[in-house]
């Protein structure tokens, strides 16, 4: 009876152990590959955020656009060009026909312009340019009158059609008062030349173009309505010559400005 009950706990045991052995897999350890880290990266478009900006640097702290507020210091490269666009000449009081033609001339220019609103400012230019001046077609031929340097102020107020853009185009409207100095006769048949003081409205459109920083591009153009009155030698002297003309000048400028 012992002997049979050792036998079938036997058997019972042979055939559990392969249930026990499915039942108890080996446990696989699997090794996750390892991921670098991230290297940064910077954008070199974006504004430098360190305290410290320098002159020619787009900072965080820097305003984009032009508006209330800024005070603009401008130097351009500035294209006068008369017109000439009617003129009147006589001789001894007499009219004897003929049209006064003015040379062009490029010098620079300084401007000085203020942000009243975001929308409107006021600027003025300081220039001087030199400038030939003959009588020509005249019942005489042609007569070579002198030269003279103009110094025509002009204050302009503009309306900005999009303040604090990149981009910024605007109108304006505005006056100048021409001077005229250091003229010089040209001899022969004139032998001394006086230039009067004239002055008009002006009408203007142009656009400015932040580059980095404060520091901006500005194109312009200027057109100026202003008549010239000119005399060459004395009354009596035989070859007084009076002559008016409408200079209306079209002034063109391309220069580099800087905002405080």
């Amino acid at each position: 009876m012992k002997t049979t009950a050792l036998t079938l706990a036997a058997v019972l045991g042979l055939a559990a152990a392969p249930a026990f052995a499915q039942t108890s897999p080996a446990q696989v350890t699997v090794s996750a590959p390892r991921v670098a880290a991230p290297v940064p990266t910077e954008n070199v478009h974006a504004p430098v955020s360190s305290g410290h900006c320098g002159l020619f640097q787009t900072c965080a702290n820097t305003k984009i656009g032009l508006g209330k507020g800024d005070f603009i210091v401008r130097l351009s490269a500035l294209g006068v060009m008369p017109e000439d666009r009617d003129s009147k000449l006589w001789l001894n009081g007499n009219a004897f026909g003929g049209r006064i033609k003015t040379t062009r001339s490029v010098m620079p220019e300084l401007t000085f312009e203020y942000f009243f609103t975001d929308h409107i400012s006021a600027d003025l230019i300081a220039a001087s340019t030199r400038h030939e001046v003959a009588a020509e077609d005249t019942a005489l031929g042609k007569i070579d009158v002198g030269s003279a340097w103009a110094l025509p102020p002009t204050v302009t107020f503009a309306w900005h059609f999009r303040p604090h853009k990149t981009f910024n185009p605007y109108v304006g409207v505005g006056a100048t008062l021409a001077f005229f100095h250091n003229t010089s006769p040209a001899g022969g048949l004139v032998q001394k030349l006086n230039v009067g003081v004239t002055g008009g409205p002006s009408v203007n459109a142009g656009f400015d173009y932040q580059l980095v920083g404060n520091w901006f591009f500005n194109f312009d153009v200027k057109q100026m309505f202003m008549r010239m009155h000119a005399w060459a030698n004395e009354r009596g002297s035989g070859a007084f010559i009076r002559a008016h003309d409408s200079l209306d000048p079209t002034v063109v400028g391309a220069g580099i400005e800087y905002r405080f």
